[in-house]
């Protein structure tokens, strides 16, 4: 019942004008959220350096202190270097095996499509030139190829699968003797 009232009420239609403008908005609000995005990510990473770099002090320092400052903190960059590269092997592990992924779901889903095949007529003539070329001039007539059965020999194999009758018959008709002597007299042993 009620698609049927969805169906008859016509559908309210926006001008042209009310789109742009709507458009506009949106776009207004995306840049506006996309700046204060932006501003919070620098003060998230101002407030993380100021609790993992604390302010290095160079005055009064000797040329021993002075030393093992740099000494400590190249010990740190080896430190963030490691970690940088141990994420950056993460990384690209990670999105190596989100390829594999999407290649097993695209596998199941089968969404390679086959291309529609055309037909298409080739004569024995075409096919041969496209096989070997111009060299082969000659036109070939495939039905000359083939073996021609004449239909005496089709009665002829009929009769035959017919004159075979119950294999009980002939071996009591061979049997004993008489058989023995059919068979020598068959092969022309007694003339």
């Amino acid at each position: 019942m009620c698609d049927i009232l969805c169906c008859l009420q016509p559908k309210c239609k926006i001008s042209a004008s009310r789109k742009l403008s709507l458009k506009i908005l949106l776009l207004t609000r995306a840049m506006e959220e996309l700046e204060a995005e932006k501003a919070e990510r620098e003060e998230e990473k101002v407030r993380y350096l100021g609790e993992k770099l604390p302010p290095l002090q160079f005055t009064g320092l000797h040329m021993d202190d002075l030393q093992k400052l740099c000494n400590e903190l190249h010990a740190k960059t080896d430190v963030v270097d490691e970690e940088w590269y141990d994420c950056e092997a993460k990384v690209i592990k990670n999105n190596r095996d989100i390829n594999e992924l999407k290649l097993k779901v695209q596998d199941l889903g089968g969404k390679f499509k086959k291309p529609a095949l055309r037909k298409v007529r080739v004569s024995a003539d075409e096919m041969m030139r496209a096989l070997f070329g111009s060299k082969n001039k000659g036109s070939m007539d495939l039905r000359a190829n083939l073996k021609s059965v004449k239909k005496e020999d089709i009665k002829q194999e009929k009769e035959l699968t017919m004159e075979v009758g119950d294999w009980r018959k002939n071996v009591e008709a061979m049997s004993g003797m008489e058989g023995r002597k059919k068979m020598f007299d068959a092969a022309g042993g007694v003339q």
